[in-house]
């Protein structure tokens, strides 16, 4: 194994929790101000997930003040706190880009019993 692939191995985190796409889930995202740190929620349905192994990245969307707001984070970055499923969702994409045209109730997903 060579100095690269051993660098990777130890930046990847041991314990991933388990959300696909449409899922609602609420990201811990740790926010540095100066010299403070806190920690950030950001909840919305899960839209997208990219790549795989450390380069993996997933896009969450929300709606906030008729806003859509879409904020996409790496999966192992060190300043992703936590990851809670909120909900499970009933989707047959693999991408759900089709949800910033829509408004209201129809932006909804469908949830999975």
């Amino acid at each position: 194994m060579n100095k690269i692939d051993a660098f990777v191995n130890e930046q990847l985190k041991e314990t991933v929790p388990a959300f696909s796409i449409g899922d609602t889930v609420r990201v811990h995202n740790r926010i540095k101000e100066g010299t403070r740190e806190r920690i950030q929620m950001f909840e919305g349905t899960v839209i997208a997930r990219h790549g795989g192994g450390i380069s993996e990245t997933f896009t969450v969307r929300r709606v906030t003040y008729g806003v859509g707001v879409e904020k996409t984070f790496p999966l192992h970055s060190p300043n992703v706190d936590g990851i809670d499923v909120i909900r499970r969702g009933k989707v047959r994409r693999a991408k759900l880009y089709y949800l910033r045209d829509r408004v209201g109730k129809a932006s909804k997903v469908k949830e999975k019993i």
